[in-house]
């Protein structure tokens, strides 16, 4: 299969109408979409990822009206979350209906939605007859991509089309918060954080780790996710110098100790988020072997960065 790569969303959104999937710009990092209520579409994006199919997926749409199109209910903690965060990188976990096919959600009940804010994704799916299913549009496993050219180095060939647009500004996946239960629970952190969520929500949950055997409600929550080539050292504090080896790198939000043959230091924890992934593969692609990564304060976007490193090091 040839890839197209295009920056016309009405274009794209044609590719997907008649069954294809197509890989496209989000302000978190980019999906690969299919039609959500084709199944034969939607296993098409399983097979380009060789994603286990217990992996639920969420679905996007255009504006927050079209959230009933997937959803049979709507609760009051539901809709003040939407009024307050949708459009943006918010998933919110719903009970779903019964014409979204259970390729989408895995067989569950529920159904995890989200509105993007980024411009060329809310066209995209404007343009788009029906909901959009999505998860990240890079190889299962893998970081998530944050830019075109990286989706075209994973599924280049085995997508019909890529839409092409700028970097995630994020560069984490979304929030994702289970509402179909009461107390309502935190599943995946990202840049809406649980200090925000908390200020609609204050009973809000933090869901523990799935069990075995347990099917997952949202992505992130049981396969290892994020993870370089390169081993995955994790470190609290900022330390002086690393131990002898010449391929090692580093990120954080401190000096770079000696001994780095990569090294990044962030300005914030923004940054840290938005350059996270793209900094792994660069580090795979230089043959880096090592990656020590400075574990970020547990707090607003700091806790979406120590969850996806500690994935990435496959210590959850």
């Amino acid at each position: 299969m040839q890839t197209l790569v295009t920056d016309r969303s009405e274009e794209a959104a044609s590719w997907l109408d008649r069954g294809e999937t197509v890989a496209f710009p989000t302000e978190t990092v980019y999906g690969l979409g299919a039609d959500a209520f084709n199944a034969k579409a939607v296993a098409k994006i399983f097979k380009a990822k060789g994603r286990p199919s217990d992996n639920p997926l969420i679905v996007h749409v255009a504006t927050p009206e079209r959230i009933s199109e997937v959803a049979a209910e709507i609760g009051e903690t539901a809709r003040m979350l939407v009024e307050r965060f949708f459009p943006g990188p918010l998933t919110l976990v719903l009970k779903k209906r019964d014409s979204v096919p259970e390729i989408v959600s895995a067989g569950l009940p529920t159904i995890g939605v989200r509105c993007p804010s980024h411009p060329v994704a809310s066209e995209f799916l404007r343009y788009c007859c029906h909901p959009v299913a999505a998860p990240s549009a890079n190889v299962s496993g893998r970081p998530s991509p944050t830019d075109w050219k990286t989706v075209y180095h994973d599924l280049g060939g085995r997508i019909a089309c890529l839409l092409r647009g700028e970097p995630s500004a994020i560069g984490l996946e979304s929030t994702i918060v289970d509402c179909s239960v009461n107390p309502p629970r935190l599943l995946r952190s990202g840049a809406v954080s649980i200090e925000s969520l908390r200020e609609l929500v204050p009973d809000l949950e933090i869901a523990t780790a799935c069990k075995p055997g347990e099917s997952p409600k949202s992505p992130g929550q049981k396969y290892r996710h994020y993870s370089p080539e390169a081993e995955i050292v994790l470190v609290e504090a900022p330390q002086e110098s690393l131990p002898l080896d010449p391929r090692a790198a580093w990120i954080g939000l401190a000096t770079p100790p000696t001994g780095a043959t990569k090294s990044l230091r962030c300005r914030d924890m923004d940054e840290y988020a938005r350059v996270l992934f793209g900094f792994f593969r660069a580090c795979d692609a230089e043959g880096i072997r090592t990656i020590y990564c400075e574990l970020p304060p547990d707090e607003g976007i700091g806790r979406a960065i120590r969850d996806r490193l500690i994935k990435a090091a496959g210590k959850n």
